[in-house]
């Protein structure tokens, strides 16, 4: 991609690094698009070393692509809080690094491109009313398992506070700098081998107990047959993801929502999920199998289905006890 495509005008960033090409794309969805919502799934805490966004409201972030490292901003026209009904905002991308043309390449995908939000077609007036809400909403891809299945580990059966505490201490300290002129502290996905050379003190620093540890470098040792997940069926890439020892359901799920871009991957073992499609489409909460009976009729669409009820709000109240963050460096 030529390194003066569609640069427009207006979006003025820092001198990016000596030596450090600087790539431009600027494109124009056909149809509502919602950056934002596209782009935030894939942030992992506020303080994630791999996505940022400034003070002038552009995204940041950075991937480990098969061309190398590389950093992304992504800016939008802002036209009010309505969404335009027939295209979307005019996207402007720019990257650096090694990697910054294959990441502005594949940005259409990562914004939901692929995706096919007419194909989900909800029966329950609550729903449809979510559709309408967020009509902006898409399902991208990243195309990058990896960089999904660490944070997903990292997640399992552990306070959400205590799972980003981890992914930012690993990033900060095994990951590479951020190529170009990003924000200070962002950092890259490092690759496989490293992922593997992790020492079990450095794991016991970041607060990742042994099961989560030998779960991320068992990935990492098939890493190369994970990243062809996004180009078999549904079916087959969870078959994939659950013959590596630790990677249950939920996590199959999470990965396969945000790297391949899967509308019908529902987080089954999730805490709150169950009880809040429950509530919002019967009144009542439920377990897995209830809400999986009750999202049935989306086949093909049931985690966007789930996505849009996440986003609406709402659910049972919360009087469970909560998850304590454990400290296991203590241990």
């Amino acid at each position: 991609m030529a390194a003066d495509e569609s640069a427009g005008r207006g979006s003025a960033i820092p001198r990016a690094q000596a030596g450090q090409q600087e790539l431009r794309r600027t494109w124009h969805p056909s149809f509502p698009l919602d950056v934002g919502l596209a782009l935030n799934v894939h942030r992992r805490g506020p303080q994630d070393p791999a996505f940022r966004t400034d003070a002038s409201g552009a995204i940041w972030r950075t991937s480990l692509t098969p061309g190398g490292p590389a950093t992304v901003r992504v800016v939008w026209d802002q036209r009010g809080p309505a969404i335009p009904v027939v295209t979307g905002p005019v996207v402007r991308a720019t990257a650096w690094g090694p990697g910054a043309s294959w990441l502005l390449e594949r940005l259409p995908d990562l914004l939901g491109a692929s995706d096919e939000p007419a194909a989900f077609q909800p029966e329950h007036q609550r729903l449809r009313e979510l559709a309408r809400r967020f009509a902006g909403l898409r399902i991208g891809r990243t195309d990058r398992v990896l960089e999904a299945l660490v944070p997903a580990v990292l997640e399992q059966k552990v306070p959400g506070l205590e799972a980003v505490r981890a992914w930012r201490r690993l990033l900060t300290w095994y990951g590479t700098p951020a190529p170009g002129p990003a924000p200070a502290g962002m950092r890259v996905f490092p690759p496989p081998a490293t992922w593997r050379a992790i020492p079990s003190w450095d794991w016991h620093r970041a607060g990742v107990e042994g099961v989560r540890a030998e779960t991320i470098m068992g990935a990492a040792g098939v890493a190369a047959r994970l990243e062809e997940i996004c180009s078999v069926p549904g079916a087959e890439a969870d078959r994939r993801l659950q013959s590596v020892p630790g990677i249950g359901v939920w996590t199959s799920a999470e990965v396969r929502q945000r790297a391949c871009g899967d509308t019908d991957a529902v987080s089954v073992g999730d805490y709150h999920l169950p009880a809040q499609v429950g509530w919002t489409l019967t009144g009542q909460a439920v377990d897995d199998s209830g809400m999986l009976a009750l999202l049935a009729p989306y086949a093909g669409q049931r985690h966007r289905a789930a996505r849009l009820i996440e986003l609406g709000g709402g659910g049972p109240p919360r009087r469970g006890a909560r998850l304590a963050a454990r400290d296991f460096r203590a241990i």
